[in-house]
């Protein structure tokens, strides 16, 4: 089992009155909650006068439907990455390890996406975990998805290539990326990020089953989140199995380089250009377009959100044992 985990990381055994600083980092923590939360509704607010416009010439079959792609994308997701940080130590199980992963990740809507890996570390801590693990596991989980997400992008190469022959840098570093995946290589890049941030190193190298996992789940998760967009684009007409295929490429090219305009609250922007580029290759006009990657990113907000309240109502309920690894 990879291990990262060191001493001075953990919290002390056993129940002990909190310190003044553990109170003040627990108040800390409740803050930083609440402001990823008030930046989210923020942007609902903003987004929701076009989306409830958009909406009304959907099916509300269709978009349930939608919203309930969008949640098993995220809880896909979510599996994915508590399975990097069980094989970094002590497994914490999939309720503990949502409420870290999910909530943490409402920071990526404060300007400047390192706040949720901030917040996921301090929830970690929080419950028991070394930050450097859960840093590790983020890391990790992140670089095996971008692959995956370049992967899944050839399915609407043509009509990236076509709207932004820019483009094309991104699908040049699909033989990289799969190159990075191998353990031996993926092992070696982690524990250097790792050195340079004065960080312990991997102890054990990683193997090829956590990576496989992590790498498939990605995968179920861009697909899962191509029928979210498909089933708002196909009510107003959008080619049938081809424009499946598209959707699905397209929430890849979206949130590949939605992540790299790591600027941006979410890659706000620069999702939706992606998104209408592949769109409009599909059939649908300019302004249907755009109005499906307005209300896309409305229900991503939702999603968010939703999954973020019943994982910390799961993890509050259940409340498992973590022991430190």
């Amino acid at each position: 089992m990879t291990t990262v985990e060191t001493p001075e990381d953990l919290p002390a055994a056993g129940k002990q009155p909190k310190s003044a600083k553990a109170k003040i980092l627990d108040v800390v923590r409740w803050v930083a909650i609440l402001l990823v939360i008030g930046f989210a509704a923020k942007q609902l607010a903003a987004n929701w006068g076009e989306f409830w416009h958009t909406l009304r010439d959907v099916a509300w079959e269709s978009s349930l439907l939608s919203l309930l792609a969008l949640v098993a994308a995220i809880m896909v997701s979510t599996w994915g990455w508590q399975v990097m940080v069980d094989d970094l130590g002590e497994p914490i199980g999939y309720a503990r390890g949502a409420q870290i992963c999910l909530v943490g990740s409402l920071g990526k809507y404060v300007p400047g996406s390192v706040w949720a890996y901030l917040l996921q570390m301090e929830l970690g801590r929080k419950a028991g975990l070394a930050r450097a693990r859960i840093f590790t596991g983020s890391l990790i989980q992140l670089g095996v998805g971008m692959v995956s997400a370049l992967v899944v992008s050839l399915l609407a190469a043509p009509a990236v290539f076509s709207n932004s022959p820019r483009a094309l840098w991104l699908f040049v570093l699909i033989p990289l990326g799969l190159a990075m995946l191998h353990p031996k290589i993926l092992t070696w890049g982690t524990s250097l990020v790792l050195r340079v941030l004065r960080r312990p190193p991997l102890r054990h190298p990683l193997g090829w089953r956590v990576i496989g996992k992590v790498f498939g789940a990605s995968t179920a998760a861009w697909c899962l989140q191509g029928v979210h967009l498909w089933l708002l684009a196909n009510s107003v007409g959008a080619p049938g199995l081809s424009g499946f295929v598209l959707c699905v490429g397209a929430m890849a090219v979206a949130m590949t380089v939605g992540t790299f305009a790591f600027i941006l609250p979410s890659g706000v922007g620069v999702r939706e250009v992606a998104q209408v580029a592949v769109l409009t290759a599909s059939g649908l006009t300019v302004g249907q377009a755009t109005a499906f990657a307005v209300a896309s990113r409305v229900m991503f907000t939702v999603a968010d959100l939703v999954t973020a309240g019943l994982a910390a109502v799961a993890a509050r309920s259940t409340r498992p044992a973590v022991t430190p690894g």
